[in-house]
């Protein structure tokens, strides 16, 4: 019989180590097979929220944010690729930092909707993969629909301005619990566990909490 494993993933689509960490987890759940029955929520985390409506290079952004130089950001982002394919998640070329702040409104809706997951990853993909603008609602609509949503009730969802105190309610929730950086993953509403991890480390701590709850 599975165990019920209730999951909770914070995490924003700008974040890269968000997509490495969601690939490991996937794979993790992979190898446990029926030993877990895994339920997957995700919650909003925005790395950037006063971004501006054009964006930002990333060179500029990470430059300005941590003080590191083209050449320690193209460096981490080599390290990123190859932690990235070893879970099966392929970058490609970003140029620049986007607001998230609609795409975690749609989010929400695809939560409602029964699609959070599918959308995530195709955001995930669109924007780390593909390098598109995810605050754009050309692009937003596309991986909606590519998830199995309605596009145009995806429109009118960033039209309306829909959900948004949801999402800020919720990422005020996040902050209160102590969650200063993404992605954090916790299981069972007890055990946090941060970073993008390799798929093993996620196995052995599920692994760990069946153990323990048995």
């Amino acid at each position: 019989m599975s165990r019920a494993l209730q999951i909770d993933f914070v995490s924003d689509i700008a974040c890269p180590w968000c997509a490495v960490g969601l690939a490991s987890l996937q794979r993790a759940l992979e190898r446990l097979g029926d030993a877990v029955d895994a339920q997957i929520t995700l919650h909003p985390f925005e790395l950037n929220p006063d971004m501006q409506p054009e964006g930002e290079r990333i060179v500029d952004y990470l430059g300005r944010k941590y003080g590191r130089t083209p050449e320690q950001i193209s460096e981490a982002q080599a390290t990123i690729r190859e932690r990235g394919a070893r879970e099966g998640f392929t970058f490609g070329e970003r140029n620049r930092v986007y607001n998230t702040f609609d795409a975690h409104r749609l989010l929400h809706w695809a939560r409602i909707e029964g699609r959070q997951l599918p959308l995530k990853l195709a955001l995930l993909r669109a924007y780390h993969g593909e390098g598109k603008d995810v605050s754009h609602a050309d692009v937003l609509i596309e991986a909606a629909k590519s998830a199995g949503l309605d596009g145009d009730r995806a429109r009118d969802v960033l039209q309306s301005g829909l959900y948004a105190d949801e999402v800020r309610s919720e990422e005020r929730e996040v902050q209160q619990l102590g969650i200063q950086s993404v992605p954090a993953i916790i299981f069972d509403q007890k055990y946090l566990v941060s970073g993008g991890q390799p798929h093993e480390a996620f196995e052995e701590a599920i692994r760990k909490i069946i153990e323990e709850t048995a």
